[in-house]
């Protein structure tokens, strides 16, 4: 997770935007001839746009950015940590 990266998916694509590349990219690991690593990368791109789309529902609920930036990382290290 790269909070800037998300910050950046965030501010400058719409949700929906997000939303089908993430299809896209579940559907490219679905093939067999995908790598470990390969999918190991898009696991971690897959993240950063699922931590996009949780902050601009945050954002649109009234929070500022920097307060959904946080929170979406609190979220995801106290997952972590259980």
């Amino acid at each position: 997770m790269k909070l800037p990266v998300i910050k950046h998916f965030q501010k400058n694509n719409d949700a929906q935007k997000l939303e089908h590349t993430i299809e896209v990219l579940e559907s490219f690991c679905e093939h067999r001839s995908v790598t470990d690593e390969e999918m190991d990368i898009i696991g971690e791109i897959i993240t950063n746009i699922a931590g996009a789309i949780e902050m601009d529902k945050m954002v649109k609920e009234g929070m500022s950015e920097k307060d959904a930036g946080n929170t979406f990382a609190k979220r995801v290290l106290g997952s972590i940590d259980k």
